[in-house]
């Protein structure tokens, strides 16, 4: 089972070298994907240096900082074209912890994307200002409650996905640009009626750099949710009102309609 971890990355010079040396200690057969947004501060040419003294590892250069979302769909397709068997996702500035990886690998065989949650029994956070931990579980609540899911942190950043997933939920047709694209690919992939399993993580903030994340990305997000999940209200009235005529909702065609559009310069990490 070939296995890549995608790493977007906009001006983590301070961060990149150690979370790869981390990440190639914890899990040595996993190889890194690292695509950069054309970063100021040189992250790109040193993700180039890294590279060329280990052969697992791979650098994407992008022209142009697009967002988050924009970061992992240009990785998902390079990782798909290369023939991986599984695609993770996790931030650069060591919020996601390497050594927690194998926790998300043992949960693969009973999982088409599996979650490294802070919110389930078992998971936490650690230096996050209480403003912050209410801010996201308050978020996270609103999502599970209006897009009717049952996953606990639609929001994480830490994932495994099956490559026969992100086939399944047709990645031309996401919208999501920021950070919100995180909530999307969950409720894509369970509209799908793919498996969705969360394991516990310690997410850690950040020590070095700037964190992306910001008051108007966390409250535009929750303005797209409120979209999606007026909109599924609206499809599942139409199903019970008009059950003899089929729901055109339902069906892969459906599911795999785009959502709502999002700004194209939400960015920043999860809330």
């Amino acid at each position: 089972m070939r296995v890549v971890m995608v790493i977007p990355t906009f001006n983590e010079a301070l961060n990149l070298r150690g979370i790869i040396g981390r990440l190639r200690a914890a899990q040595p057969d996993v190889d890194v994907l690292v695509v950069d947004d054309s970063s100021p501060d040189g992250t790109g040419d040193l993700a180039d240096e890294i590279a060329a003294s280990d052969p697992q590892l791979r650098v994407v250069h992008r022209q142009h900082k697009e967002g988050l979302g924009a970061a992992y769909l240009h990785g998902f397709r390079v990782a798909l074209e290369g023939g991986y068997d599984v695609i993770g996702e996790m931030d650069a500035d060591g919020s996601h912890q390497p050594e927690q990886l194998h926790r998300l690998l043992e949960a693969l065989p009973v999982a088409d994307l599996v979650i490294g949650s802070r919110w389930v029994p078992g998971g936490s956070i650690l230096n996050w200002p209480r403003r912050r931990e209410l801010l996201s579980r308050a978020g996270n609540l609103y999502t599970r409650l209006l897009l009717g899911i049952g996953v606990r942190d639609a929001t994480a950043g830490y994932r495994l996905f099956r490559r026969t997933t992100l086939e399944r939920i047709h990645l031309d047709e996401i919208v999501s640009l920021g950070y919100v694209f995180q909530a999307e690919l969950a409720y894509r992939t369970l509209r799908e009626g793919l498996r969705v399993v969360e394991v516990p993580i310690e997410f850690v903030e950040r020590s070095l750099g700037e964190s992306k994340m910001s008051p108007h990305v966390a409250a535009e997000s929750l303005k797209r949710i409120t979209l999606w999940g007026i909109s599924e209200r609206g499809r599942r009235i139409r199903r019970i009102v008009r059950p003899t005529h089929g729901d055109p909702g339902q069906g892969a065609s459906r599911n795999s309609r785009p959502l709502p559009d999002v700004d194209p310069d939400m960015t920043g990490t999860e809330t």
